[in-house]
């Protein structure tokens, strides 16, 4: 019984092609990739080959290197990066030891700090009512990052870990010198920790989870109710209620294994009603006080560990012993697993350390429960959990914990989201509505219901207080419409999402990520951490602030990159390369994509639509080439590694008067075809950004075919009549149009007055004068003494395309972006005033002022206000106050 079983025997390659290592005195170099080293410094050269938590796929193809000493010098020098050490000497002396990043000509050392790093992760958001302290990332704006690998542990050949036989003075590190190539820095990452797992795909959908005392009749009839109100699901989990809890108080009620009964009668039967309705579900743990004596299982887990079961003592939780592993899944899970439980939800309460030195016991919960869950190739495996550490990537999902029910909870959370990319980890779950304490709040909830819809994971959860409900109907029917509405666009999405999660798991590239992945070389994509890409042609800057009083609006500054771009639900014309602010109702949300961008959408649904659609509702974007590789298998084997997929490839060509579209398939499963593609697909375009008259002509395999479609002049968009293609054709349309990009600031204008609060008369006046006003923004000071702040500032903001904006928080400090998108048309100016000296009455205020720029980002420390000057018209203030 002390065996440790197959599952846990990882296939890694930790030891290098030897034509990549570099041995000298003192010291040995693996060039990894020509960006990437791992440094290894040991006076008895006693080196470490083994894999450690993090790094487990060493041996790389060997890139282009050379190597040799002079003078007593060793050089190595690769594509990116000259590497100078002299041997056996003291590596923390910059003269001894270097590394020359040559794209940037800055030269490395040990002791050089890191001040310009962009970030990852952090274990948990628990107890958190805004922002948190983030852990070090991979991606530096430096240029560099060090990972000190040298306290980690190493796997044994058998699978398990165990501590390093180190000595004093070693050092294991590894050096990334990827300049600005963060997406490669990333990628490279992925390949030597290991790839990011393709997740199933129905974890895509909407979840419902709630720390509840929930009786199986009252759980079965809730998921009826989100059917009645045609609400999908795919998820419903089952919170720690699901066992015993209050047994005795000498023990732990968090911890356990056997069903409460009086809740759940028939768990087996329950989890089969589940599945009949198309939904997957979890069971949560919080395994740290071991198998106590009262549970069901308690006789073979104490015969198992050779305790006297009359004895009643706890048997503790062990996880670095196998044999109590071993125990632990065959005994406590796998016969849960049996009776229907898809995936474990590993909760908290575990703490950071063990009985084995440098052992973080979550680490090894995330790793050993993901690598069960797959035992025996017939499941794709994936685990809900906290953040451990460094490889934790190789562990989808993420459970960010337990937070406040607060507008910074959610403000934080997109900027969380993607930064976690820079460590790999692309699949938080949040507890959407925030999980506890605060004020409840309809805004609230449906703008985080909105960002879920943008997120990795929407996952309904909330704790045990009956006043936190997050049920969409638990509010009223603005909020019921709005957020259902979402979340059946949600499933809608899981076609291009799942599409994302292969390029994830193939490449290393996050879905959600930040803008400066994408975008290094622009200032700009480091300053807006209130939006994201979600894929590579779409962007989201989610709300996240509530409505101003007087506007009744919301607002939010969205940095969009050269190009031209598209609001997704408006179909609106945005010039990229500058900044854009968008204020908006409760049911919009500030999305954009790409001109030339392809998004394939499954229909709309109130229930389901977790498979592969036979109708794909094609979002094409006019005014630029572009691309979209649909990837689709079964959805949850590991057939995919042995090619049981399937591409469809869409391509879109832009002429000046004609846009070309591509849908090539590209089956790679021999055999018969599939059962999970449709043999047959129905499409349906949407073609954005177009003039009313158009002209849609369909060729497949050499029949041509005129199709009519249907004009939306608002959103400017045609929708195509369907049409179906066999999954072997390929067909052809060419699309006979012009662009169309009108104005849409009258419309804004009108937007705005209606949902400003103030003297009708003067909306009035305002809308009839819009003429004589956007040509000579002076005339708005006849309205001033009627307009508060706020609405000054909206509609300057709509007239002039310039303003300033403050984010609180950045990287724990303030930041202010001035904007100016026409420089050369308005006398805008701007003044900074910053408290200088408390006690020097001569240096107590510091001024900057000048033109309004077309961009800068302002970082001040101390107390500040700045002021914004439209001419001589009004004066908008903002202040950290």
């Amino acid at each position: 019984m002390n065996t440790i079983p197959a599952q846990f025997h990882l296939d890694q390659t930790p030891i290098p092609h030897p034509d990549a290592i570099v041995t000298t005195t003192g010291a040995r170099f693996t060039i990894l990739t020509s960006r990437l080293i791992r440094l290894e410094f040991d006076p008895d050269e006693h080196f470490e080959d083994r894999a450690s938590q993090a790094f487990w796929y060493r041996r790389q193809p060997v890139p282009r290197f050379t190597s040799e000493e002079q003078d007593g010098v060793l050089y190595i020098h690769t594509e990116h990066l000259q590497i100078r050490y002299r041997p056996g000497s003291d590596p923390t002396d910059p003269q001894n030891f270097n590394i020359l990043i040559t794209e940037l000509g800055l030269t490395w050392h040990l002791n050089l700090p890191n001040d310009q790093n962009l970030l990852g992760t952090t274990r948990t958001l628990d107890g958190e009512k805004g922002h948190t302290p983030l852990e070090q990332g991979l991606v530096s704006r430096a240029g560099w990052t060090l990972v000190d690998d040298t306290n980690s542990l190493v796997f044994e050949n058998n699978g398990w870990l165990a501590p390093r036989q180190a000595s004093l003075g070693y050092r294991d590190l590894y050096f990334f010198g990827h300049g600005h190539a963060y997406k490669q820095c990333l990628k490279e990452y992925t390949k030597i920790s290991g790839p990011v797992p393709l997740i199933p795909r129905w974890i895509l959908g909407n979840w419902w989870s709630r720390y509840w005392a929930y009786t199986q009749d009252e759980l079965t009839n809730l998921m009826r109710d989100f059917r009645a109100h045609h609400i999908p699901l795919s998820v419903c989990i089952i919170d720690m209620d699901w066992h015993l809890v209050d047994v005795d108080p000498q023990y732990v009620g968090w911890t356990g294994y056997t069903w409460n009964k009086e809740l759940f009668p028939d768990p087996k039967g329950f989890m089969k009603w589940l599945h009949e309705q198309g939904l997957y579900t979890a069971l949560n743990l919080h395994p740290a006080a071991g198998v106590q004596p009262y549970e069901d299982i308690y006789p073979r887990m104490a015969e198992w560990m050779g305790v006297d079961p009359d004895s009643k003592e706890t048997i503790p939780f062990q996880l670095s012993n196998p044999k109590f592993t071993q125990a632990y899944f065959e005994l406590l899970h796998h016969p849960h697993e049996q009776d229907g439980v898809d995936f474990w939800w590993i909760d908290w309460q575990q703490g950071e350390t063990s009985d084995m030195p440098g052992l973080d016991p979550l680490w090894w919960l995330n790793h050993l429960h993901f690598f069960d869950l797959g035992r025996g190739g017939q499941k794709r495996p994936f685990i809900f959990s906290r953040w451990g550490g460094l490889g934790n990537h190789r562990y989808p999902i993420g459970f960010s914990g337990d937070t406040h029910v607060t507008w910074d909870a959610l403000d934080f959370q997109p900027y969380f989201t993607a930064t976690a990319a820079n460590v790999g980890y692309s699949w938080w779950s949040h507890d959407i509505g925030g999980h506890m304490m605060g004020i409840e709040d309809r805004e609230l909830y449906t703008r985080w219901v909105q960002f879920g819809l943008f997120s990795p994971i929407l996952r309904l959860h909330s704790t045990n207080n009956p006043f936190h409900d997050r049920r969409p109907w638990g509010y009223d029917d603005t909020v019921l419409n709005i957020t259902r509405d979402v979340m059946q666009q949600r499933h809608a999405f899981i076609p291009y999402l799942y599409s994302l999660a292969w390029r994830n798991s193939i490449t290393g590239e996050a879905p959600f990520r930040p803008m400066y992945h994408d975008y290094p070389d622009c200032d700009e994509a480091y300053n807006c951490p209130q939006q994201y890409t979600f894929g590579s042609n779409i962007i989201v800057a989610p709300y996240t602030a509530p409505a101003d009083p007087d506007t009744n609006l919301s607002r939010q500054l969205v940095w969009l990159p050269p190009g031209d771009w598209h609001h997704f639900y408006t179909g609106e014309y945005h010039a990229g390369d500058r900044w854009h602010v968008c204020y908006g109702d409760l049911t919009d949300i500030p999305v954009f994509v790409r001109a030339g961008a392809i998004i394939p959408l499954a229909p709309k649904t109130s229930w389901g639509g977790l498979n592969n659609p036979e109708l794909i509702e094609l979002h094409v974007f006019a005014g630029g080439d572009g691309r979209f590789t649909l990837t689709e298998d079964d959805g949850q084997s590991n057939d995919y590694q042995f090619g049981a997929y399937a591409l469809t490839n869409y391509k879109q060509t832009w002429h000046e008067d004609a846009l070309a579209l591509a849908i090539t398939p590209n089956h790679i499963p021999d055999g018969d075809h599939p059962t999970w593609l449709p043999e047959k697909r129905q499409y349906q375009l949407h073609l954005h950004g177009l003039a009313p008259d158009i002209k849609v002509n369909l060729s497949i395999a050499g029949l041509h075919q005129n199709l009519n479609s249907t004009y939306d002049p608002i959103t400017e968009c045609h929708h195509v009549e369907p049409f179906t293609i066999s999954s072997t054709q390929t067909g052809q349309l060419i699309i006979q149009a012009t662009l169309s990009r009108r104005d849409r600031r009258p419309e804004h204008l009108n937007h705005m007055l209606t949902h400003f609060t103030c003297e009708s008369m003067c909306k009035m006046a305002i809308a009839q004068h819009w003429d004589t006003i956007q040509t000579n923004p002076h005339f708005l000071l006849n309205y001033k003494m009627h307009l508060s702040q706020s609405q000054q500032r909206a509609l300057l903001e709509l007239i002039c395309q310039a303003g300033i904006h403050h984010i609180t928080n950045m990287r724990h400090k303030d930041l202010i972006i001035l904007w100016n998108n026409n420089p050369t048309k308005l006398p805008l100016t701007y003044q900074w005033t910053k408290w200088q000296n408390e006690w020097d009455v001569t240096q107590r205020f510091q001024s900057e002022y000048g033109d309004l720029p077309s961009y800068q980002a302002i970082t001040p420390h101390q107390p500040w206000q700045i002021e914004l000057n439209y001419g001589d018209i009004l004066t908008i203030k903002t202040n950290n106050e």
